[in-house]
């Protein structure tokens, strides 16, 4: 069943991606047709066509290689300001990559495109056509958060008792089981039970776990624990004891540890490490509901989100050494290494194969997938060729240069040549397609894994 449920998440997960690839470009599609420009190819993937149709004067399929995706617009780099010059000189090496590629742009041109090309629309029509892809993303990504969030709820804590200890442990122990000659916790020892409910401890009201918690923290010696248990108050008496617990800020949230610098120490995994603080002890954990956020708690999450998705790719270059090492020389990969497609694939079966709530799954696949739309609008819109934010800014330029002609009533200096750039382009698909390659090999013989 485990296997079963594996190979089900990593297909889910792999069609989720396709998806989102597939939705991102369908963007580019609605929004270059809704301003007149030809687009003659509609591909998620890269490589062999697999399957393709023909439905007007556009082709629509998929690939071998399902690493990105394109829509073919006609006309996407402006025609010379001179006709290509025949003599014996060779060209440089820069330029006859520019001149290639403006030949190659006009191979796909027919009799009827004089008015359907890319670059002859203006600067703010570009710009709608090259963000939309990104903007799907975005979409796609806050439909998957708002359904999540407002939907299905995010869990929170209870004063409701999940488990008790059946020991004194610090809360960064290895492992919860008790060594020979343990002291029991206060909460057995008080006879407290998993599903009696906290209304109340030294004598006073708690209307929440965040008051609850914090009352146990603060007390120390005899305390006073009442409970909710069938259907009636009952008070015991728990003998509560200094022990190192998961420190908190003043909203209830877990506070981690940081270096000299400010920065968070993490594990040998890449995880967060909890601070600890020495507190009141009476050894329950809480039971967790899921309950719906309002939509300005949604959106505050969001933003978070956005924030930690930039933050990864501005990081993502210090990371290349990383992925190098766990690909070729057996470095073990921490759970913030970069993945690629596989590798999420393959988390997404891990996901779906654990023993958790079906509902947790899903959401943790859900959220994953939000996450992977976040990084893939931030990273098309680093303004750079080829990536869309790379045309974005050229039409952002344009419209600059244009502005400042007619300000200082000079002649329009035309389209920005996005050819010149071109080089540049060629070199930053190499870099993306070796560090690609990298990824594969990581994630297959050294993968992320959530789980020992």
């Amino acid at each position: 069943m485990v296997t079963l449920l594996t190979a089900a998440g990593i297909v889910l997960f792999f069609l989720g991606l396709l998806f989102s690839i597939a939705w991102h470009e369908l963007g580019h599609l609605a929004t270059a047709k809704m301003f007149g420009i030809r687009c003659t190819q509609y591909m998620v993937g890269f490589g062999k066509t697999l399957w393709s149709r023909t439905w007007g004067d556009t082709e629509y399929g998929i690939k071998l290689v399902p690493l990105g995706g394109f829509v073919r617009l006609v006309g996407m780099i402006p025609p010379a300001d001179k006709p290509r010059e025949t003599s014996a000189k060779p060209l440089s090496r820069w330029r006859a990559m520019i001149e290639d590629a403006r030949e190659a742009n006009t191979v796909e041109l027919e009799p009827g495109d004089e008015n359907r090309q890319f670059y002859q629309r203006p600067p703010w029509k570009r710009i709608i056509v090259m963000g939309a892809g990104p903007g799907m993303n975005v979409i796609l990504a806050v439909v998957l958060f708002a359904a999540i969030m407002m939907g299905i709820g995010v869990p929170q804590n209870t004063t409701t008792v999940n488990s008790v200890s059946k020991c004194v442990l610090p809360a960064d122990a290895a492992s919860t089981d008790c060594p020979p000659g343990a002291e029991p916790s206060p909460a057995m020892e008080a006879g407290i039970r998993p599903g009696d409910e906290i209304v109340g401890v030294a004598g006073e009201p708690v209307d929440d776990w965040h008051e609850a918690n914090t009352a146990i923290k603060r007390n120390i010696g005899p305390t006073d624990i009442t409970v909710e248990r069938d259907g009636g108050p009952r008070t015991v008496t728990a003998d509560l004891i200094e022990n190192q617990v998961v420190a908190r800020d003043d909203d209830g949230e877990v506070a981690y540890k940081t270096d000299s610098d400010g920065e968070p120490v993490t594990d040998e995994r890449g995880f967060r490490v909890p601070a600890m603080e020495t507190a009141g002890f009476l050894g329950i954990t809480f039971a967790q509901e899921r309950e719906p956020l309002t939509p300005a708690q949604s959106a505050e999450r969001m933003w978070e989100s956005v924030v930690g998705v930039v933050d990864a790719l501005i990081g993502l270059p210090g990371k290349v050494d990383d992925v190098f090492r766990a690909a070729f020389m057996g470095e073990q990969r921490t759970v913030d290494s970069p993945v690629g497609i596989v590798g999420a694939s393959r988390i997404g079966g891990e996901v779906l194969s654990q023993p958790i709530p079906m509902t947790d799954r899903v959401v943790f696949l859900a959220n994953m997938l939000a996450g992977v739309n976040l990084f893939l609008f931030a990273l098309n819109m680093v303004p750079i060729l080829p990536l869309d934010g790379g045309h974005i800014f050229g039409a952002l330029w344009e419209s600059v240069r244009r502005g400042l002609a007619r300000l200082f009533r000079r002649p329009d200096p035309g389209p920005f040549d996005v050819a010149k750039l071109m080089p540049v382009a060629y070199v930053v698909v190499a870099c993306f397609v070796v560090f690609s390659l990298m990824l594969l090999v990581a994630d297959v013989v050294n993968p992320v894994r959530l789980t020992q």
